[in-house]
């Protein structure tokens, strides 16, 4: 969304809450989940702090509704992913691991706020709830990717697929790992690395 001559964001009236969301993403982004603050993100938009408020109670409450925004929109983009490969006739394990680093690498503050727990509001209901739909797609085959026995349990193959694709869009977002280098150039190390990990998890497809 674009700022206009003040710098601030415009909002759809009724969208308030979502729109402050909106407010993090850019602030997180520019400076760190730590300078989020709820009186600045009302700023940002455009509105009276007694405004936002109204939508969330504090600072925790709303970085607990944005990384339950993330969460979703993680489950949702591997998802996506998955059913695309499989209408195409593609490698879907590869194809709903690059979502996952995609997402991370578009969207950082987002990565960042899922699992940051220390910030948040972790019993929240909402955030539990999108917390196990994640939890359930990658306790369930890596998203319907690879062979799975028990859907409720990680096993270890599950495990490695989570964690070396997760940790290559951490050292991607956050680490040293193709620090300065293109958007493409950081997806072609990703495919590059799952390229590597494929005689892993073939026999397992």
């Amino acid at each position: 969304m674009t700022t206009g001559k003040s710098g601030k964001r415009p909002y759809h009236h009724g969208n308030l809450a979502e729109s402050l969301l909106d407010a993090v993403d850019e602030l997180a982004t520019r400076f760190g989940l730590e300078a989020v603050s709820l009186r600045g993100c009302a700023r940002l938009v455009g509105v009276a702090p007694s405004s936002a408020f109204r939508h969330y109670a504090d600072k925790r409450a709303l970085l607990t509704a944005f990384a339950t925004r993330a969460l979703t929109q993680l489950s949702e983009a591997m998802v996506a992913a998955r059913v695309r490969s499989e209408q195409t006739g593609g490698d879907t394990l590869r194809a709903v691991s690059l979502a996952y680093v995609e997402f991370a690498i578009d969207r950082p503050a987002f990565f960042r706020a899922m699992w940051h727990q220390e910030a948040i509001y972790s019993n929240d209901s909402d955030y539990v709830a999108a917390a196990n739909r994640l939890s359930q797609h990658l306790m369930g085959g890596f998203a319907d990717t690879i062979a799975d026995e028990n859907p409720d349990s990680f096993s270890p193959q599950e495990l490695l697929a989570w964690s070396a694709v997760h940790g290559l869009a951490s050292l991607l977002v956050d680490g040293p790992v193709a620090k300065g280098e293109s958007r493409d150039r950081k997806m072609t190390r990703a495919a590059e690395m799952l390229e590597a990990m494929e005689p892993v998890f073939r026999p397992l497809g």
